[in-house]
């Protein structure tokens, strides 16, 4: 629960905003994260010392569901001569460290993130005779903060998040997300870390699609030339009603010259999706299949779960092409750190103290496998191929429903432990398939229908027996059943 109150006005747990007008005991009191926060805040609002805020009730860290502290609604004029439309400001405070107590978030050092190094932003267009600020933005913060701290994977610049309902339980066509950098918050250095701003930004579904087969970063420099799609600060209008393809249909050229150019940046999703070792009967006790009848199933080892995690975290960041990182990553005060990127994709590190998979579980050659999608996750299979396989990359499915994984490569990825001579093997519950050129060309003609999945009736099968490979498309109902 939250409620709404003027940032200054007195609470159980929070002091007045600091500034000039604060007395300065409680400015010795004020928790030192905080503090810098809203001295950003200060500096780009410095007339609105107390704005509204939507605060817990009951702080994360005396068991309350929701991870923000608080979150700031500030009245942005815009700047009608760049238009840029008047609109609310909303800043979260929660994900980076705003105690330095160790009661959220484990202190790192100075120089390094503040908590999970990043607080969440939201540019919404103001309506005419609007008086204050909506509160629902809060909440969807509050939901993204919710699966930053169940997850613990954070975001960055170009990040998708599939949300599949109108933001503000309307009847919007605004129902995803991309992230951006704040335009206007400067990157803060905390006592307890640096601290950087991304922006949520509102986009419809074709939008969102178009970032998945290209890149995050591309459509949303397409939306910052398209005033009432985003403009320059990329401000969601929940009543805009068209896509920035249909405003303008020559930008959809422009996204197929960069997805036929650049292929897909997006390594990764958290999908609904299992497998089957067909290669083996069920009653086999050794049986590493991730779907066990009867029986608990195999864990992902931790090395290998924090491989996976940082090819989802990282898979959109710009300028670098997507590099699986190693199992056991060298880290620089809580930051991964790439090396340069080389002329292929890479599964393993170059460096020597990296632990490679076939020394920490026996890796399984399958002679052949079923894999299991929901039909949002079969949908980006021919993303998977084209945009990523073609263009001699790998990509990732991670369930959210189980303790499993499937990452497909190209020949031109290095460090798999799937090789041309075994195309299927098993890393306890982590699946790796290779694919020759060849025959993804073959699948990708076999499954077109997956690119218009509203065509055709769940549940759907796809089979290509020479190759022992067997792809079903199943209603989500199948995996959230117990035994997935």
């Amino acid at each position: 629960m939250a409620e709404l109150r003027p940032s200054g006005a007195p609470g159980p747990t929070a002091p007045p905003a600091p500034g000039p007008t604060a007395p300065p005991a409680f400015a010795s009191l004020f928790p030192p994260g905080l503090h810098a926060i809203y001295g950003e805040c200060r500096r780009l609002y410095p007339d609105q010392p107390n704005p509204l805020q939507v605060t817990a009730i009951v702080k994360y860290w005396l068991g309350g569901p929701d991870p923000l502290d608080y979150v700031s609604m500030y009245r942005n004029m815009g700047s009608p001569s760049a238009n840029i439309p008047e609109h609310w400001h909303y800043i979260s405070f929660g994900l980076s460290d705003l105690y330095g107590d160790s009661r959220v978030h484990e202190f790192t050092g100075t120089d390094g993130p503040s908590g999970f190094g990043f607080e969440l932003t939201f540019r919404l267009k103001r309506e005419t005779g609007e008086s204050a600020p909506p509160t629902w933005p809060a909440e969807l913060m509050q939901g993204l903060a919710r699966y930053v701290f169940q997850s613990e994977n954070t975001f960055c610049s170009g990040d998708h998040v599939s949300w599949h309902s109108p933001l503000d339980n309307s009847e919007s066509r605004i129902q995803h997300m991309l992230l951006t950098e704040d335009p206007q918050m400067q990157p803060v250095q905390t006592p307890f870390g640096v601290v950087t701003f991304l922006q949520i930004v509102g986009v419809c579904t074709e939008e969102l699609h178009a970032a998945q087969q290209w890149n995050g970063q591309g459509i949303l420099e397409l939306l910052r030339t398209v005033p009432i799609a985003g403009g320059p600060w990329l401000i969601t209008d929940m009543r805009r009603g068209e896509t920035i393809f249909e405003i303008d249909p020559h930008l959809q050229e422009r996204v197929d010259k960069g997805i036929e150019t650049d292929g897909s940046n997006l390594s990764g999703v958290s999908a609904k999706c299992a497998w089957d070792d067909l290669s083996r009967p069920p009653e086999d006790d050794e049986d590493s299949r991730s779907i066990c009848i009867g029986t608990q199933p195999r864990r992902l080892s931790g090395k290998d779960t924090e491989q996976i995690r940082e090819t989802l975290r990282r898979g959109l960041e710009i300028n670098s092409k997507p590099i699986l990182p190693p199992i056991n990553p060298q880290r620089q005060n809580g930051l991964t750190h790439d090396r340069a990127p080389s002329r292929k994709d890479s599964l393993e590190s170059d460096s020597s103290t990296a632990i490679v998979p076939h020394e920490l579980i026996r890796t399984r050659q399958l002679e052949s496998v079923h894999l299991k999608f929901n039909q949002e996750s079969g949908a980006l299979i021919p993303l998977c191929l084209r945009g990523r396989l073609l263009h001699g990359r790998h990509f990732t499915y991670k369930s959210i429903t189980g303790d499993m994984a499937i990452t497909f490569v190209s020949t031109g990825v290095e460090g798999a432990f799937a090789t041309e001579e075994h195309p299927y093997a098993a890393h306890g519950p982590w699946l790796q398939i290779l694919l020759t050129e060849e025959f993804v060309e073959k699948m990708l003609e076999d499954l077109e229908d997956l690119t218009s999945p509203e065509e055709f009736k769940l549940p759907k099968e796809y089979s290509w027996p020479e190759k022992k490979l067997k792809v079903s498309i199943l209603p989500d109902m199948v995996f959230d059943s117990p035994l997935h």
